[in-house]
């Protein structure tokens, strides 16, 4: 995790002096957020404003609208916005009886960009219930104690105090918070593991590199993962490689969160984008090195169905290797993030439940995507997690990590890693999470420092062990046959039909699913054969089908105990109350 400090006392400041007992602890950051942006703002604006006034002044009357933007920022020193009201947030206190109607003025004074932003913060509802509890002076007042002038907090240090608020923010809302946002933590194994084999590419002259999450909710994977090559991997470096952040969302006002963050850190605005990533690629024919996703899981697509099904049926768009359930659009985002992927190398680490790894049968849209993702090699490793990370579920989920270029070690192999256990106390045996101080809403379990370089040094050793297994790509995959057994006659005998041949019992037609690596025939006659009798395939119904089984592989098989000792134990019980509870126990564990 980052060890940046950061210095966000003014939010407790602010929540306890004035925003107590008006908004409720989940609201907090929606009326913080829009109102540090806008300070912010501000604090930059400070020095240019009397050029943009008057440039506003001399130019408006002269030019179309249009044409006027770029007058103004030029003005503005290059900036990506201005205000050209007469007011700042300081000189609104100046001024308190009509601070409601001025402070209207001075918001309606930035360009379209910065109103967008405070339009899908639905800053107007929050701006009316400071009204109402007459609390808009004390909160601009408020503001203006944090100094947010560049020369204090530079664009990337602005960035980590706004991480922070986000996290705070979110964490008070827990309830509903995994819908926009992943816990640091589980964003912090999924960046350190992408770029633990990046740091030689990344410390070279000149490397420009992108970051893109097409689900990106308020921007914490895109712009962790930026601080993280930056401050951390190429701390040392002579050479700091050049990072541009793309993400996403469909949620406004996590969009506006993320699009503030651009704004206030420097970065490129026109990266941030907001719609439906399915419907609506804002990115068309965009690539990018490195991709972070936290898609949610089990929501229908069903709405978009009608676009996604024409999608599927171009050979060139996004879709076209299956379609899963209209109920869980987790591998429709899959395959979104697959079109993406540079043509020279991408990294891909994408959160998603278990569903995924193994829904749907053979020739089902499940199974042909996860066929289409291993058959092609892109499927480099996947971590299952420890339960009970997120804020709003405590299911089990996985990291998949995919690769277009990958290692030649790597080749044609999957990694599992399985990451799933808690550091015992009892014992002082590492897991690969400890469990939280206080519970945020479904999160009870925290990742570590120590956890995420156990989990770097797993996949990066890429070594076979107790929590590691590595398969080669086909053995994920499957010949589904469909075995039928003959229809009997009164005297037992098969009947048969007109043309001599046995006549198939539905009743007793039956699936089998045989390796894809054993001959098709050999297995059923050693495998299948001797437990029905008589019998066979009906070649014309195979399927291929692709499934990834974590708690199959990594089962411990545990043998039963011989007859011998479990007799002797049995022999060594007194008789009475225990002995017959003892006598009971050990029936139990021989019939499982």
């Amino acid at each position: 995790m980052s060890d940046k400090k950061v210095d966000v006392g003014f939010i407790f400041q602010i929540t306890d002096k004035v925003l107590w007992n008006v908004f409720k602890k989940n609201e907090i950051g929606d009326v913080l957020l829009p109102f540090v942006v806008l300070r912010r703002l501000d604090c930059i604006l400070e020095s240019v404003n009397q050029k943009i006034r008057e440039s506003y002044q001399n130019f408006k009357d002269k030019v179309p609208e249009d044409k006027l933007d770029p007058i103004l920022r030029k003005a503005s020193g290059g900036l990506q916005f201005y205000n050209i009201s007469r007011h700042t947030l300081e000189s609104l206190l100046e001024d308190p009886k009509n601070i409601e109607i001025n402070f209207s003025n001075y918001r309606h004074g930035f360009n379209k960009d910065v109103r967008d932003i405070l339009e899908n913060f639905q800053f107007d509802k929050v701006i009316g219930r400071l009204v109402k509890n007459r609390l808009l002076y004390q909160m601009i007042e408020a503001i203006c104690k944090v100094d947010l002038h560049i020369d204090k907090v530079d664009n990337h240090d602005m960035g980590y105090v706004f991480e922070e608020l986000i996290r705070i923010s979110n964490e008070q809302s827990n309830e509903t918070a995994g819908e926009h946002f992943t816990p640091r933590d589980v964003v912090q194994l999924m960046i350190e593991v992408v770029f633990s084999t990046e740091k030689q590419i990344l410390s070279q002259p000149g490397i420009i590199r992108t970051i893109y999450d097409p689900a990106m909710g308020t921007g914490g994977m895109i712009n962790i993962a930026k601080n993280y090559v930056v401050d951390k991997l190429c701390e040392t470096q002579p050479n700091k490689p050049t990072i541009r952040t793309y993400g996403q969302e469909i949620n406004e006002q996590s969009y506006a969160i993320a699009k503030s963050e651009a704004l206030i850190t420097g970065e490129n605005i026109d990266n941030i984008r907001h719609g439906n990533t399915f419907t609506e690629d804002k990115f068309q024919g965009k690539t990018f090195h490195y991709m972070f996703a936290n898609p949610p899981y089990g929501v229908t697509w069903s709405k978009d169905a009608d676009f996604i099904i024409n999608e599927s049926a171009n050979p060139a768009g996004r879709f076209y290797a299956g379609l899963p359930a209209k109920s869980d659009g987790q591998l429709l985002f899959l395959q979104h993030m697959v079109s993406k992927m540079e043509h020279e190398g991408s990294k891909v680490a994408v959160v998603t439940n278990g569903s995924p790894l193994f829904s749907g049968g053979a020739g089902g849209g499940e199974s042909e995507i996860r066929k289409w993702v291993i058959s092609n090699d892109l499927l480099e490793c996947i971590v299952a997690l420890p339960k009970d990370l997120f804020y709003n579920t405590g299911i089990n989920t996985f990291i998949w990590f995919l690769n277009n270029n990958k290692p030649s070690q790597r080749r044609g192999k999957v990694q599992l890693i399985n990451a799933v256990s808690a550091d015992d106390r009892s014992t002082g045996e590492l897991g690969f999470c400890r469990p939280e101080k206080r519970s945020l809403g479904n999160k009870r379990n925290k990742i570590e420092d120590y956890h995420i370089e156990r989990v770097v040094e797993l996949y990066t050793q890429f070594e076979e062990g107790p929590y590691s297994m590595i398969f080669d790509n086909e053995f994920f995959g499957f010949y589904q046959v469909v075995v039928e057994q003959p229809e009997l006659d009164e005297s037992g005998k098969p009947k048969l039909d007109k043309n001599g041949e046995m006549k198939p019992d539905s009743k007793k037609r039956d699936k089998e699913n045989i390796p894809l690596s054993k001959d098709i025939e050999v297995y059923f006659e050693k495998e299948v054969l001797p437990h029905i009798g008589e019998g066979w395939i009906d070649f014309d119904k195979t399927r291929i089908g692709y499934e990834i089984n974590f708690s199959k592989y990594f089962t411990e098989f545990k043998p039963l105990r011989s007859t011998t000792e479990v007799k002797a134990e049995i022999q060594e019980l007194e008789f009475g109350k225990e002995g017959e509870k003892g006598i009971v126990d050990l029936l139990k564990e021989l019939l499982g």
